[in-house]
């Protein structure tokens, strides 16, 4: 039976423990910074983190999670207990952006990257439960789709669009209002410190120290869970907001179709009464007739100034509101939000980028084209009616220009102009060409995977068949160029029944086929559960021990079977390895990217000694 201190150090327990008072904002957390006393929280974070291929790159303190060792983790609790830890600045790096311009990136310690994911666990466990269904973003169980899915259900009828932009969210976080926010919940001063060092952190660019003066850390694990408990304010404002500015319970009929409805219930009675079957036959005729004029007549009052309604979703720092009212109120939303914004929070809303869109044209949101469709197509409803089911439904929409701008960035298309018209022409990639060909094949098809993948809940993801077309003949013209022969004979060899096609040995000996990508661009519908109207599980933790630290503890090296103290080796990707090594040879038999073992074993694997 576990005793008291095994259930103390249990994380399960002791995260549970704390979301058991999320949803009471009034709770007061205290003693939080002890829990970064247990080794255990940090096995956890290890082994959920371990995988990831930055961890391979050196931090400001010139290590990677290579070495990571029982001794490392409790180096590093040790330094928490006595205050001396002090994370290192992030080390900056810049990435190519689509439009040629460089992203900067920050690139966290790795032992600051297990700190920040105990702090991230912590935070969790204690915001998830009062965070408002409106919020997507950096959540369990939520994401782009279930936000867009939130869209599509809830802001059926709206009249306009305001899209919200908010100026440099991540790098304008106040730090001053940040830990005000926190301290509204955690009474602990220990664990408000050791946020603030996180914050106050700084970067290295090009080896030149930069002051973080706001903003989250870069890079920082922790960054997404301190911006929603930021933008939880605006949530629950536009909560309180929305409370005030609701009006009427439905929208009124229109003249004409409250007259129709009248003539049918006038009818309908007569028909009841009726003894004459000829008789009877007329009204049933003319009841068809005012159920087709129903049809083509507007029931609602959409100028009704009596009804309003307004709908909120935001994902990470992108929001966008429904409105039900007149363009006027939409700029009085507006500018309400911008005042909240600047006042409470210290951010700025963006004028040129915040925009007023009529519902009937395209408003732009994660990615898609957001609209209110208008039509007359009827469908039969629950009754065998015919209803106009598909009139004020959202529309979310993919474009030729997103397509456009994906090829481009693959570098996959070229264009020709013919009489003013754009054709787009497939064309190869010579930074594969290095590549073997079921890898230039997987690419191509992780590719068009995951672009649709991300737009299959498009009301036209059939579109997609555009980009996989032209990503299609781009992939053989690289193997064409590859081999230095023609795409005719690229198709020739690798064609088999009717599908392109790339054999290769499995580890028994046996020919298998990489096929490329055939499964269509069928519409995949949004997730129909309200999942973001469900209470969130913060039990994220299903057991303390983990298989990484286990075979730490283990103390028997893998390598030679000397018992001590082990390091764990780690490498960036398994396909990098050659198998010419033994320690190789391990690795990928057990498909693992890490080896425990003795610290002489280590050190020969570095230096290429090992027999």
């Amino acid at each position: 039976m576990e005793n008291v201190r095994d259930i103390m150090r249990n994380p399960q327990l002791v995260l549970n423990s704390l979301s058991r008072h999320s949803r009471d904002v009034n709770y007061k957390f205290e003693r939080l910074y002890r829990i970064l006393f247990n080794s255990e929280m940090f096995y956890v974070a290890y082994q959920k983190i371990y995988a990831k291929q930055g961890n391979m790159t050196q931090g400001a303190d010139g290590k990677t999670i290579d070495d990571m060792s029982i001794e490392r983790i409790n180096q590093l609790v040790d330094s928490l207990k006595n205050e001396t830890y002090q994370p290192f600045p992030s080390k900056r790096t810049y990435i190519p952006k689509r439009n040629g311009k460089m992203r900067p990136l920050g690139i966290p310690s790795f032992d600051d990257k297990l700190v920040q994911e105990v702090i991230r666990m912590i935070l969790e466990a204690i915001y998830e439960g009062q965070f408002e269904h409106s919020s997507h973003g950096f959540r369990s169980e939520r994401s782009c789709h279930t936000a867009l899915s939130d869209i599509q259900k809830s802001f059926i009828g709206v009249k306009w669009f305001v899209e919200g932009d908010i100026k440099g969210f991540f790098d304008n976080i106040n730090h001053d209002v940040m830990i005000n926010i926190l301290k509204e919940r955690i009474s602990d001063d220990r664990f408000i410190r050791l946020i603030r060092k996180l914050l106050n952190a700084g970067y290295l660019d090009k080896w030149i120290f930069n002051n973080t003066y706001s903003g989250t850390p870069q890079g920082g694990i922790v960054s997404p869970i301190l911006a929603n408990i930021y933008l939880d304010k605006l949530d629950k404002y536009v909560k309180r907001y929305i409370q005030s500015f609701n009006e009427g319970e439905k929208r009124s009929r229109t003249p004409e179709y409250r007259k129709l409805e009248c003539r049918k219930r006038y009818i309908t009675k007569k028909l009841e009464t009726e003894e004459n079957n000829d008789a009877k036959k007329a009204i049933i005729r003319e009841i068809k007739k005012i159920d087709k004029s129903r049809i083509l007549i507007p029931s609602q009052d959409e100028m009704d100034e009596t009804f309003k309604r307004l709908k909120y979703v935001r994902y990470a720092d992108d929001f966008i509101l429904g409105v039900i009212g007149s363009k006027k109120e939409c700029e009085r939303v507006k500018e309400d939000i911008k005042q909240f914004l600047f006042n409470e929070l210290q951010l700025e809303l963006s004028d040129e980028k915040t925009l007023i869109t009529h519902a009937t044209k395209p408003a732009k949101f994660l990615g898609y084209e957001v609209y209110i469709r208008k039509s007359n197509q009827t469908k039969r409803d629950a009754t065998g009616r015919p209803s106009r089911l598909f009139n004020n439904r959202i529309v979310l929409s993919i474009t030729q220009e997103t397509i456009r701008k994906k090829l481009i960035e693959y570098q996959a298309v070229w264009f020709k102009y013919i009489d003013g018209k754009e054709i787009w022409q497939p064309k190869g990639r010579p930074y594969l060409r290095n590549h073997d060909d079921l890898e230039i094949l997987e690419t191509y098809n992780a590719q068009i995977r995951g672009f649709y993948n991300y737009f299959s809940i498009a009301n036209n993801s059939n579109i997609i068949s555009d980009f996989s077309y032209i990503m299609e003949y781009s992939m053989y013209k690289t193997l064409a160029a590859k081999h230095n022969t023609s795409k005719a004979k690229i198709l020739s060899q690798y064609m088999r029944n009717k599908d392109f096609a790339i054999p290769f040995t499995n580890k028994n000996g046996e020919t298998k086929y990489r096929v490329f990508y055939n499964q269509g661009f069928k519409r995949k519908e949004p997730s129909r559960s309200h999942v973001f109207d469900q209470i969130p599980n913060t039990s994220i933790i299903t057991n303390t021990r983990t298989s990484l630290i286990d075979r730490l503890k283990a103390c028997k090296c893998e390598m030679c079977g000397a018992e001590e103290n082990l390091q764990m080796h780690h490498i960036r990707r398994l396909k990098d390895l050659k198998g010419k090594e033994r320690w190789e040879v391990l690795m990928i038999g057990r498909k693992r990217k890490t080896l425990a073992v003795c610290v002489g074993c280590h050190r020969k694997i570095h230096n290429g000694t090992q027999d």
